[in-house]
């Protein structure tokens, strides 16, 4: 993300004439929305729990004017808006929070806590930024529901649950978003970043975020007297080996040009300086962007713990168990045609300066899960809008490597911007693909 030092924010140039209407509603209702903002912020809700959020967009949707279904795949809203003859285009805002105690100091920051996935009770914040693509999908309603009369199509807009876990546009899918709603030639979603100025609108055609893999790797063991190792098949000795062969995967078997990331991030085992034990637990995260690459990897952690166990030779019955937990996802892949289409309007709308093509990352969403169901007839892309305020960026002299980035209990994006160019960008994106021929 270094790329930006060098990005001039020309930020004080004049408005073109065909997009001051847009910005300057947006601009009368910034005051009201950021009461919104504050309120999500202040009330963050885990996965799957985000009844207040949802209730709070359908609301807003239903005084625009959109036909409100809630309750999709848990508590997903789907706003419906049809206007006409022409295509069906589909926008999404994700809604939850992530067990992170908030450190930013704001004066609404949240104190609230809930029950985790793990039973037990956590400290909640919107540390991903949530809650400003929520408040900007509601002025997306507004603006698009007061704008019907410059165009012609369908407008499906949702708020999806549980993006952190990887399984809310599975469950809204499931609960028939496709089906009991029109089915979508065009996806659109915006993404906070970490790793841009507040106000720049990032997009990056192909592919943009990674695949990943939660993977447990239980290795076995014979333990004993840690003064008689002999006696012993050990497994932390075993684990280490496996950890370190691991990052082969990348650096030997993978072609350079293609990211991977297998990264070792939990090991356990063991319980005093003495004992050997039995087992150890690792846990890995594992991400790539083709699905051949992405197979490569899981073979390959499965070849490497079996084969790492066979040279300590371990018999059959004690052979490391590879499983992957909980939910994965698949890439993000921004169709080509698609986004260099709205890349081309938003730089007419923002001005070439405020917009910057960004590299690939190795994160994570379930956005791409729209796409996966018809990638042969559904189009999509999600892009990217600066959160960091202006004056943070400056002083860290444009390095994103010293800032708070997105998960973190610091991250304070500036969301009047953000919320504002978000909004704008939306718009602007649905305009340009529900445009009257």
């Amino acid at each position: 993300m270094r790329t930006f030092l060098l990005l001039p924010l020309l930020f004080a140039a004049p408005a073109f004439a065909e997009n001051a209407a847009i910005r300057a509603d947006i601009a009368k209702d910034m005051p009201g929305l950021m009461t919104i903002y504050r309120d999500l912020h202040a009330n963050p809700e885990l996965s799957g729990q985000e009844k207040r959020s949802a209730g709070i967009m359908a609301a807003e949707a239903k005084k625009a004017g959109f036909e409100v279904t809630t309750g999709v795949g848990g508590t997903g809203v789907v706003a419906v808006l049809k206007n006409g003859p022409g295509p069906v285009v589909m926008l999404r805002a994700d809604m939850d929070a992530l067990p992170v105690a908030e450190q930013t100091g704001l004066p609404f920051a949240s104190k609230v806590k809930a029950i985790g996935q793990d039973g037990q009770e956590t400290s909640v914040m919107h540390a991903c930024g949530h809650d400003t693509h929520m408040t900007a999908w509601i002025e997306t309603a507004r603006r698009m529901a007061a704008l019907r009369s410059s165009w012609s199509g369908t407008l499906i807009m949702i708020g999806q649950p549980a993006e952190e876990v990887n399984a809310g546009a599975q469950a809204m899918l499931k609960d028939g978003l496709f089906t009991r709603f029109p089915k979508p030639q065009y996806v659109v979603a915006f993404h906070d970043s970490a790793s841009q100025p507040a106000g720049t609108v990032g997009y990056t055609p192909g592919y943009a975020l990674a695949s990943v893999d939660s993977v447990d790797i239980l290795v076995k063991g014979v333990g004993g007297h840690g003064a008689a190792p002999a006696t012993t098949k050990d497994p932390i000795v075993l684990a280490a080996r496996i950890v370190t062969t691991l990052q082969t995967l990348s650096s030997r078997e993978i072609d350079p040009t293609d990211p991977v990331v297998v990264t070792v991030g939990s090991i356990h085992g063991g319980s005093k300086h003495n004992i050997i034990p039995s087992e150890v637990k690792l846990q890995l995260t594992v991400r790539s962007y083709s699905k051949e690459t992405r197979a490569h990897l899981l073979d390959g952690i499965r070849r490497i713990a079996r084969g790492e166990a066979i040279a300590a030779g371990l018999p059959e019955e004690l052979m490391p168990v590879v499983s992957q937990f909980g939910t994965s996802g698949i890439s993000t892949y921004n169709d080509v045609p698609l986004t260099d289409r709205l890349a081309a309007a938003f730089k007419t709308q923002f001005g070439d300066a405020r917009v910057i093509q960004t590299k690939p990352v190795m994160v994570s969403e379930d956005f791409p899960e729209y796409r996966e169901v018809d990638p042969k007839n559904i189009q999509s892309t999600i892009f990217w809008v600066g959160g960091v305020p202006q004056a943070k960026w400056d002083a860290a002299g444009g390095d994103p490597a010293k800032l708070p980035s997105l998960h973190s209990a610091f991250w304070a994006p500036d969301a009047e911007k953000v919320i504002a160019t978000g909004s704008e960008a939306m718009v602007t994106a649905a305009m340009d693909l529900l445009a009257k021929k």
